[in-house]
């Protein structure tokens, strides 16, 4: 299948109780995620991480996915187009 590249962005609303959760999903993804960023906003309790991507978008979907549905979590992504 064909992969793409792209950037996902992930806010934490609650960085101690959710970080350890986003993580988890993180690791079982590691397969498509080329680099990674993550800030801490400590005065806001907030982290905020980017990633680069290398995947299908089946496999980009099911990261977003898991991600999207944890309370607290906001995540966009941004796929590059097809050559």
């Amino acid at each position: 299948m064909e992969t793409r590249i792209g950037v996902v962005g992930i806010v934490i609303q609650d960085r101690i109780e959710m970080a350890p959760r986003v993580n988890e999903i993180l690791s079982a993804h590691a397969d498509i995620i080329v680099g990674r960023m993550g800030i801490p906003y400590r005065e806001k309790n907030i982290c905020v991480i980017s990633l680069i991507v290398d995947g299908t978008t089946d496999a980009v979907g099911s990261l977003t996915g898991k991600l999207g549905v944890l309370p607290g979590v906001e995540v966009r992504s941004c796929l590059a187009g097809r050559k």
